[in-house]
């Protein structure tokens, strides 16, 4: 061991470097995170990382023997090194350590997406043609994350009556991520599938793909099911003509459950006309925050930066509160929002309602093309910026979806080149 190496900061290094991660895991889907906050959290992740790699054996080490408290957060780091050593011995265990584990997979197949594709080669081929169908697993999710084509197995793995359950899912849903038409027709023989997962990432895909008929029949049978099922309404409201989703909404609205998905649904759906249906909302403090939301989504207004909100409405708790005796533990979704001001939203809309035409979709003020998708996913929030990625992938069958959870200069360097 080199004398500059201190294994306390080698120790650091591999608890920060998990511990990063655990945070840019929520931050990827936060509704305060730009690309720029998104890049400089993960520049602070690569630079434990390379703290780690710096101390060579000793970070492996480290690393290893974090593995043992199974978190997500230590599987990322150690996987990462297991992965640039090309040392088929711990990328092994650490696969071994993943298939046991939903949350350790997920640090598996985000180290896949962090390592660079130059170093990935051979490893993620040498996946794709084991026999183990949970190696079959990490490779295609490896492939979709880096949005490379996987080649001739994906259709495979589509087609095989005997392709593992959650293996086949993965690659349903890869088909419409990297837009591969040539599998569409083989999409439609899962729309009656016996198994929700396997009918809905069907379709899912095969709009992505440009079905617009069947495809969107077999979505709107899980929309009553409700987003914590199957996000079909994401998709539904925004290929939908603008009439047909005003239909759609008005159905769940005879739901008092489904409260949440008509206020979230009227941001995809982008017309000005809910504006004042959404102000209305925002005096509800259950919706406040989440109307205030989709009222962005459509108008592009800040409501923290042009000071626009309020503080939060007094005696009002959501999530997990400090009373032992509370058995309520679900998190609160709509935690990171700002609390909006009807009406100060009000006097807002007045002054700018002008400019809106009601009937066109609207993202982020202003009317939805690509040149507006593109600017959105350069400067939006990440939840806005995964809508522009959804929407410019609805709108161009051949376009990939962009992904909104790669490593920040990645996609910052990929935006630069698109534009």
């Amino acid at each position: 061991m080199s004398a500059t190496v201190i294994p306390h900061i080698i120790e650091q290094h591999a608890e920060e470097a998990a511990f990063l991660w655990i945070l840019r895991s929520h931050a990827v889907h936060a509704p305060h995170y730009r690309l720029k906050d998104l890049a400089k959290l993960d520049n602070r992740v690569e630079a434990h990382l390379d703290g780690l790699r710096v101390a060579g054996s000793l970070g492996w080490e480290l690393c290893e023997q974090a593995l043992a408290i199974g978190e997500s957060g230590e599987v990322f780091a150690a996987g990462l090194l297991a992965l640039e050593s090309k040392d088929p011995q711990k990328l092994a265990m650490i696969i071994g350590i993943a298939e046991n584990s939903a949350e350790a997979t997920k640090g598996l197949v985000s180290a896949l997406g962090w390592t660079d594709p130059s170093k990935l080669s051979g490893t993620v081929k040498h996946l794709l043609e084991s026999n183990s169908s949970f190696h079959q697993l990490i490779g295609i999710s490896a492939c979709a994350v880096h949005r490379v084509n996987p080649g001739k197995i994906l259709e495979t793995l589509i087609q095989d009556k005997n392709t593992a359950l959650s293996l086949k899912i993965r690659a349903l849903r890869a088909v419409g991520e990297l837009k591969r038409r040539d599998l569409l027709h083989q999409l439609r023989d899962y729309f009656q599938d016996p198994e929700a997962s396997i009918r809905f990432w069907a379709a899912w895909s095969s709009v992505l793909l440009g079905n617009r008929s069947d495809a969107l029949e077999a979505l709107k049978t899980f929309v009553v099911l409700g987003p914590g099922h199957f996000p079909a309404l994401p998709v539904l409201l925004r290929v939908l003509p603008v009439s047909d989703s005003k239909t759609l909404l008005q159905g769940l609205a005879q739901y008092p459950e489904r409260q949440r998905d008509l206020v979230a649904g009227a941001g995809m759906i982008g017309d000005p006309l809910y504006v004042p249906w959404l102000i209305k909302q925002m005096a509800i403090p259950e919706l406040s925050r989440l109307a205030g939301e989709s009222f962005s989504l459509i108008t592009g207004a800040d409501i923290a930066y042009e000071d626009l909100d309020r503080d939060k409405p007094e005696g009002f708790e959501a999530g997990p509160t400090e009373n032992p005796e509370d058995e309520n533990v679900v998190l609160d979704t709509d935690e990171d929002l700002p609390w909006p001001d009807p009406k100060k939203i009000q006097a807002w809309w007045t002054t700018k309602e002008h400019n809106f035409q009601t009937g066109t979709r609207y993202l982020l003020g202003a009317p939805i093309t690509e040149a507006q998708c593109q600017k959105v996913l350069r400067e939006g929030f990440q939840r806005q910026r995964a809508a522009a990625a959804l929407e410019l992938a609805l709108m161009n069958k051949d376009e990939v979806l962009f992904e909104v959870r790669a490593p920040g200069w990645r996609q910052q360097r990929l935006l630069q080149s698109i534009t």
